[in-house]
């Protein structure tokens, strides 16, 4: 939007210090002569925000999907936009030929645009299943863009966003990614990806358009204060800026005035206020078939910070072991119903069993409590390390069978996993169960609300670790260390080793 660029009188160190392709950009739009022109204050805001990472979003019909077309044809000589499926790319491509026909050529085969004036190209692809993401490995763009980035998995978007750079240096490179609040647990990480905006219970929040500074260290993101390149274990670490801006209904003058308010007024809760209003701080739409419950996991974190620490002892690690790759070491401390935070570590820092044990026997302290282990896998050997040293350890095989029942005694369990998963939803209940406390986590959240189950003729069955990680691109490392834990010292046969 023309009136909303800086005027004259503010133009002056603003305008040098962008770069050249972006001072083509505000030059295009203040004299009429894009092909494409924000049509708000936000969209405006978002053409020349100056993050790295950007997340433009919130209302549905704020204008989302324009924006990332429109800095696609403007602003960026490579650019690529991608949904979750492709055929969700539809209206997109259509928007598109509004703008392109007769300008550039489309090649609808390779779902690309060519020749768009100043050299420019606009790529459309879709990541449906998890490995979908290899197809665009090694292809770099200037401009990385996520339509409703929500959809995404975090290791899908971490992985295509890998490979945004230009070889040429006055070419802007980011990322922009747009969205709704999530609708469902797999979409909950771009609540923790951009905390500062979006989590309520953040302690340092960040307003709107606000950039913060972001570096991988030892694995995991952390926030840093600015950014100046840093070193760590000898690598030099280049932070990269984020922010949130977000975007409203009444921005987009066509839908505003379309009667598309009155539809979203009509949709069920907590779909309406998340859509009407761009809210990221209620529930999400729990499938059928989830084990458990979204809500009953945020009310144990509400127990968890409303009640003081109880006196009881340390009675239980649950240890879940990777071994190198993505995968992360997690031990989780359960005294009695009450689980302090969750210890993680990089599965590097465990590529072997005496490493993960002596990780293990830090967290106990002088504590002997009782250790429940994952042994598939490199868990084995920290199993064995711990039983050589005299440690209360029970080894548990996930995958064994189990005699177990529900707590009605009408339900049998298929294996462990189900076994030790259905009491964590029988604890969970708040009808029923145990009134846990639980230390808040967005990942632990997300890894107990995703699995979900059907029944066999053998029983209940869960999901695997593996079907899960397909499906949302993770493991549920965090899922898994909390289940052991609260499966405590029963005199169960858990799969002794």
């Amino acid at each position: 939007m023309k009136d909303d660029l800086p005027t004259n009188d503010m133009l002056g160190q603003w305008y040098h210090s962008l770069m050249p392709s972006e001072q083509d950009c505000y030059d295009q739009i203040a004299t009429n002569k894009a092909l494409w022109i924000p049509d708000s204050a936000p969209q405006t805001a978002a053409v020349f925000c100056k993050a790295d990472e950007l997340f433009y979003g919130g209302q549905a019909g704020g204008g989302k999907s324009d924006l990332v077309l429109g800095l696609s044809i403007i602003a960026h000589e490579k650019s690529i936009i991608f949904r979750r499926e492709f055929a969700q790319l539809t209206a997109l491509i259509e928007r598109s030929r509004e703008i392109l026909t007769d300008i550039a050529r489309y090649n609808g085969q390779e779902h690309i645009w060519r020749d768009i004036p100043n050299g420019r190209t606009l790529e459309f692809g879709g990541v449906q299943h998890e490995d979908d993401k290899r197809r665009y490995q090694g292809r770099p763009h200037d401009l990385k863009a996520f339509d409703e980035v929500s959809e995404f998995t975090e290791s899908q978007f971490r992985f295509l966003t890998g490979w945004a750079r230009s070889t040429n240096p006055n070419q802007r490179v980011r990322i922009v990614a747009t969205g709704n609040p999530p609708t469902h647990a797999e979409g909950m990480w771009v609540i923790e990806y951009w905390a500062p905006w979006l989590d309520d219970q953040h302690p340092n929040p960040a307003k709107p358009g606000d950039l913060r500074w972001f570096a991988v260290v030892g694995g995991k993101d952390a926030e840093v204060d600015g950014p100046e390149p840093f070193v760590h274990e000898g690598e030099t670490i280049l932070p990269k800026s984020r922010t949130f801006i977000p975007a409203a209904l009444s921005d987009n003058t066509y839908l505003a005035e379309s009667g598309y308010a009155a539809i979203l007024q009509g949709l069920p809760e907590p779909l309406r206020s998340q859509l009407l209003y761009g809210d990221f701080s209620i529930g999400v739409q729990d499938d059928p078939w989830q084990v458990i419950p979204t809500e009953w996991v945020r009310a144990a974190f509400r127990r968890y910070e409303e009640g003081p620490k109880p006196d009881t002892p340390l009675e239980t690690l649950g240890v879940d072991v990777a071994r190198g790759g993505d995968d992360q070491t997690v031990i989780c401390k359960r005294h009695g119903y009450w689980f302090p935070p969750l210890l993680k570590y990089p599965g590097r820092d465990t590529d072997d069993g005496p490493k993960a044990a002596a990780m293990v026997m830090r967290a106990l302290g002088d504590n002997r409590a009782q250790i429940n282990i994952d042994v598939i896998g490199i868990g084995s050997s920290a199993y064995d390390s711990l039983v050589g040293q005299n440690f209360a350890v029970t080894g548990v095989n996930f995958a064994a069978k189990s005699g177990a029942m529900d707590r009605a005694g009408q339900l049998t369990m298929r294996n462990k996993r189900a076994e030790a998963y259905w009491k964590a939803r029988e604890s969970l209940d708040p009808a029923k169960g145990d009134a846990l406390a639980i230390a808040p986590d967005n990942e632990l959240l997300a890894d107990l609300t995703a699995p979900k189950w059907k029944i066999t003729p053998q029983g209940i069955q869960i999901e695997s670790k593996v079907e899960i990680q397909k499906r949302i691109g993770r493991s549920t490392d965090c899922g898994d260390a909390f289940v052991l834990a609260l499966l405590g010292d029963t005199g169960f046969t858990w799969g002794f080793i």
